[in-house]
């Protein structure tokens, strides 16, 4: 089989310097959200970054309201309740959807996480949390239309954007199986619940938890106050359903906030960082992937970062996939600081949550590549799908549509027949 390194065709001719916020994923100014104040220089800096510390205490408080209200409108039902979801094929497809529609997977793996903390079973959050990473690959997709007017540059970055469905699409035929089978990543995440929370876990566990503790400690009372205004004017099923429809909504506007924040703050060096790692390596390409999301907190802005220059024809296919990848294990950083709401029982069922995400992550980069018959399947599939979106674009609609639409609906019509 041939290599990686082999694949890729000549080197890449160096850029040049891009300045810090200059543009955004779909090459469009990258503006603060924070622009309209009459604030400039040192000053507007310290506010921004003031406005995303305060964005994930919110993140962090709407993760323990869902939690809080999971369990409030359940009581002691929650698995009974969401047995449905114990079908995992149902549950890949509620992650597929709800990311899809919200465009986020942080969105998704951060309501997810609060939910298992409210009571969720581990083994039906699992399947929600793979169909998070399938959900957010839309992103790319639809950046890719922008360079629909010229047919070779179209093709190229279809395929760039593709890449990213196919590895992910590979990772849940590969480890889903395993799942249902083993239950590979349920005893894994538990086991590094286990050493990060509680008190028999060693020094790990003792900082884990202390750091959690500190941050449960600032962020319970804005919790607390939501939960007994809603308890004290709602029956107990209602005010759960209420508090966990807030919980929702706050995330999707703070996560929205926090990844527009960080990119008008610094897009220019996540950009940096990419051009500086083309043609080291993919083992480079996964580290730089993963730095560039933890620094946008948007692993559809990494992926949609290389569109625009994939269509230039100064990056390859092979030198996209690895970002793509990295981008899969840097996104799952949103989930780990959502777990951080939480203490005790409710934090290591949290921790739980966020491990599996984490660690389906780099299992899957390991073994797609790791094993050299699989490692080009993903660069395979997005050439032939790019080839056929450059001959007629109605073919990506049937994709668009047959990954987040028909083939859903297929499966949950399947998994009930049986």
């Amino acid at each position: 089989m041939t290599s990686m390194q082999t694949q890729a065709p000549t080197p890449v001719q160096p850029l040049e310097p891009i300045e810090a916020g200059a543009v955004d994923s779909d090459g469009q100014p990258a503006k603060s959200p924070l622009a309209f104040l009459p604030l400039g220089g040192r000053a507007l800096k310290v506010v921004e970054w003031t406005a995303v510390v305060l964005a994930i205490y919110v993140m962090i408080t709407a993760v323990s309201v869902i939690g809080s209200g999971f369990k409030t409108a359940t009581g002691d039902q929650a698995e009974q309740l969401f047995s449905f979801a114990s079908n995992p094929i149902i549950g890949l497809v509620i992650g597929i959807v709800a990311t899809a529609l919200t465009q986020s997977s942080s969105t998704t793996t951060s309501i997810v996480v609060g939910m298992v903390a409210g009571g969720l079973p581990i083994e039906a959050a699992i399947p929600m949390l793979m169909g998070a990473n399938v959900g957010t690959t839309m992103t790319s997709t639809l950046v890719s239309l922008g360079a629909a007017g010229n047919r070779e540059q179209f093709r190229r970055a279809f395929s760039a954007a593709s890449v990213h469905d196919m590895y992910n699409i590979l990772s849940v035929v590969i480890f889903l199986p395993l799942e249902m089978a083993f239950g590979v990543l349920e005893h894994a995440s538990q086991w590094f619940a286990s050493v990060t929370t509680g008190s028999d876990g060693g020094v790990v566990a003792t900082v884990f938890t202390s750091f959690g503790s500190g941050v449960t400690a600032v962020t319970s009372p804005g919790a607390n106050l939501i939960e007994h205004v809603a308890l004290a004017v709602l029956p107990s099923v209602a005010a759960g359903v209420i508090m966990i429809l807030l919980g929702v909504a706050l995330i999707l506007l703070v996560i929205k906030f926090i990844s527009n924040m960080l990119k008008s703050l610094l897009v220019g060096t996540a950009e940096k960082v990419f051009h500086n790692a083309i043609g080291r390596g993919p083992i480079s390409g996964i580290a730089s992937g993963l730095l560039i999301t933890v620094l946008v907190q948007s692993s559809s802005t990494t992926t949609s970062l290389t569109v625009p220059l994939a269509a230039s024809g100064k990056f390859t296919l092979w030198q996209i996939y690895p970002f793509t990848v990295g981008a899969n294990v840097g996104t799952t950083l949103t989930a780990m600081i959502a777990a951080f709401g939480f203490t005790g029982s409710e934090g290591q069922a949290a921790m739980t949550a966020a491990a599996v995400h984490l660690l389906y992550n780099i299992f899957a980069a390991t073994v797609i590549f790791g094993l050299p018959f699989l490692r080009p399947l993903p660069v395979r599939g997005a050439q032939w799908l790019g080839n056929l979106g450059a001959k007629n674009k109605l073919y990506v609609v049937v994709w668009l549509v047959g990954l987040f639409v028909v083939v859903p609906a297929l499966l949950v019509g399947i998994s009930l027949l049986f």
